[in-house]
């Protein structure tokens, strides 16, 4: 499991405590979801119960990365932007459950070097590669660098979508409303799968995967392709 004093040149070690604060947040997001924001989740069972794995997730409001993992049996870590942690109360809280500092525009070789370790030590990677919320709720733009980090560490791509969020808290909104929340997980994207593929191309396929996924699930209409 990885551990308390996670930072982009520590490796995580785990702790008792840390488990604890894990369960308990998880059990608390999942009364959140369920009874404010009438929660859905939908094929779980495509999320690798051990070993290493990226999840990739859509980015709709700040409550994605609880809502994308609160149905996890085990812990996982994410990616967040760094000026996340200025304030010293919330930043705290967040390496606390396993968030990992990322400068943006920029090549943060630190947080790169802690998430390969985490990949290869056999946890889970949560990432958010539209890089901010959107504007509007659709799949956006995507940076391809994350993949990069499965491809390296040799594990699969797990795409998820998550769906009303946006509605639940905009980015212009203060705070969130009740508003149905869904989240969907897509059939993994193995290593084999992407062999011969550069970044671009990675990230296209998982961004196909979330577009079909918003078809399959009621999701709202894709942004264009980027080019």
């Amino acid at each position: 499991m990885p551990g308390s004093t996670m930072s982009s040149r520590t490796a995580p070690e785990p702790t008792l405590a840390l488990g604890l604060l894990w369960r308990v947040g998880r059990a608390l997001s999942r009364v959140l979801f369920l009874l404010v924001f009438r929660g859905r989740v939908f094929g779980l069972r495509h999320v690798p119960r051990s070993g290493g794995a990226l999840v990739v997730s859509n980015h709709q409001s700040y409550l994605d990365p609880m809502f994308v993992a609160l149905s996890f049996e085990r812990e996982c870590c994410f990616m967040a932007r760094d000026s996340l942690f200025h304030n010293r109360f919330f930043g705290g809280l967040l390496k606390r459950v396993n968030a990992i500092p990322l400068k943006r525009g920029t090549a943060d070789l630190g947080a790169v070097k802690t998430s390969l370790r985490n990949l290869e030590a056999g946890n889970m990677l949560v990432v958010f590669p539209e890089s901010t919320r959107s504007a509007d709720g659709a799949i956006g733009e995507m940076q391809h660098g994350v993949v990069m980090l499965a491809r390296r560490a040799r594990v699969p791509i797990v795409p998820a979508l998550i769906v009303g969020a946006f509605k639940a808290w905009p980015r212009h909104a203060r705070l969130p409303r009740p508003r149905p929340i869904l989240v969907a997980y897509g059939e993994p994207i193995l290593p084999a799968q992407t062999k011969g593929l550069d970044n671009a191309a990675c990230i296209r396929l998982v961004r196909e995967r979330l577009i079909e996924l918003a078809h399959r699930y009621g999701g709202p209409s894709p942004k264009a392709a980027p080019r």
